[in-house]
């Protein structure tokens, strides 16, 4: 089905949905959800208001439910718990894996929390428990403890039954951790080699080496170097190369794709939606929103103080004033191309904080090359309408804007990375206001210079 096809479908099911819902037929809604495909399903409840939303699950037969309820984001899952109660989704709870109860529990109230985490099993909890245990943004945050004791001594035969009778509680069967009797990881056996192999190979026979990660290192770096090397998964130890858990390419994918939702957001002055928009409440739309217009209002006087001290020198030469949003807006412009620039080579590791001096030395340059193009365009044009002096005023401010800006917004985003704060925080909106208050004060010290104000 194509993306058309698959949008008019969802388009048809709303407005059925709609109908019945006006009309309060909520067996005949019942219907519906339990013909229709669950992806409209699911994408029909993530474009609903939390409260219709709710009302949907509730009608869906609980097969259906318990996997709509497990494709839903973890902020989406919270307010569907705060809507139906704990008990609602309790069994739903228990079903999920160990890292995706984690990220649910992390966007409930405590007690709710705590409630639903009284009602699993002991298995489940302990699982629970040791995801629970690592910091947020760590490998071990993310990854699955879910995994089976297959040890060296094992052989083919004893690892394929092993894994018939737990195959449901484990995250993945086609990479297998191999571990000795100290839980030290030797290495993995991929299902194809153990499946092919004769019953009584021994699984140190069939083992291969392979890369793993330690669940304290940070989560958005690894998987970062994780995806391009195109394994299902990896194996996570702890620091004494003790076995704890899995870390699946999906997890990956999934925290890559909210690290670069979150630095877009704030690359554009707003923090990141866990959640699809239109199913957001309003109040989550403006606490996303209010904090970073605040600050950015807040440092917005810087310019405003600038353009008081500099009062008299714009009233002896008034076209000066013609030309501040041509110039404010090239140097958050250039700024705001290099932080966006660094910060994407930051995340992709071609970039490291002990490059600072090597990226500032080029941006230095790619500036001042922006600079003489638009400088000499600026310069040619000022001087055709106003004359020289004018046209020498631009030429230069442009030159020196673009050099300046360029420098600070490629060193911004290592800076901030330096110390511990995300690069996409300190790159379009602070740089844009640092430019225009740092531009307009060399704008008007080359004119005072070149006029002689």
């Amino acid at each position: 089905m194509t993306t058309a096809e698959q949008q008019d479908a969802l388009f048809e099911l709303e407005k059925l949905v709609e109908s019945r819902i006006r009309r309060d037929r909520a067996e005949e809604i019942s219907g519906l959800l339990a013909e229709a495909e669950l992806s409209d399903i699911i994408r029909l409840i993530e474009h609903s208001p939390v409260k219709r939303g709710a009302v949907l699950f509730r009608l869906l037969p609980p097969e259906r439910a318990g996997a709509v309820f497990d494709a839903l984001d973890p902020r989406h899952q919270a307010d569907m718990v705060r809507a139906l109660g704990s008990d609602s989704v309790g069994a739903f709870f228990e079903e999920m894996g160990a890292e995706d109860r984690v990220m649910l529990l992390d966007e409930l109230p405590g007690r709710v929390a705590e409630r639903l985490l009284k009602e699993l099993g002991e298995k489940d909890k302990q699982n629970t428990d040791a995801v629970l245990g690592y910091e947020k943004g760590t490998v071990g945050r993310v990854m699955s403890p879910e995994i089976p004791e297959i040890y060296g001594s094992m052989t083919a035969h004893e690892v394929r039954e092993l894994l018939r009778r737990e195959h449901e509680d484990l995250e993945t069967l086609y990479t297998l951790p191999v571990i000795d009797r100290d839980r030290q990881l030797t290495g993995i056996v991929k299902m194809r080699r153990l499946f092919l192999a004769e019953r009584d190979t021994l699984v140190a026979d069939l083992l291969e080496d392979t890369p793993s990660v330690v669940a304290s290192a940070d989560a958005e770096e690894t998987a970062r170097w994780f995806l391009p090397l195109a394994l299902l998964a990896i194996p996570v130890v702890d620091s004494g190369n003790r076995l704890v858990g899995i870390f699946t390419f999906d997890e990956a994918q999934h925290v890559v794709e909210s690290e670069d939702s979150e630095d877009s957001a704030r690359q554009g002055g707003s923090e990141a939606l866990k959640q699809p928009y239109l199913s957001t409440p309003l109040t989550n739309l403006v606490k996303s929103r209010i904090v970073w217009l605040l600050v950015l209002a807040v440092s917005a006087i810087l310019t405003v103080q600038v353009l008081d001290i500099f009062e008299e020198k714009m009233q002896q030469a008034v076209v000066l004033s013609l030309f501040i949003p041509l110039l404010t807006g090239t140097g958050g412009n250039t700024g705001n191309q290099a932080a966006t620039t660094v910060t994407r080579a930051l995340a992709l590791g071609d970039v490291k904080k002990s490059d600072v001096l090597k990226v500032m030395w080029r941006e230095v340059r790619v500036g001042l090359m922006l600079g003489a193009v638009l400088g000499a365009l600026g310069f040619a044009l000022a001087t055709l309408v106003y004359g020289l002096d004018i046209g020498m005023v631009i030429g230069l401010t442009m030159l020196s804007i673009c050099t300046m800006s360029a420098t600070v917004g490629g060193a911004m985003p290592i800076v901030a990375k330096t110390v511990g704060a995300d690069p996409a925080v300190f790159s379009n909106p602070f740089i844009s206001t640092f430019c225009d208050a740092t531009g307009l004060i060399i704008y008007f010290l080359i004119a005072t210079s070149i006029l002689g104000l």
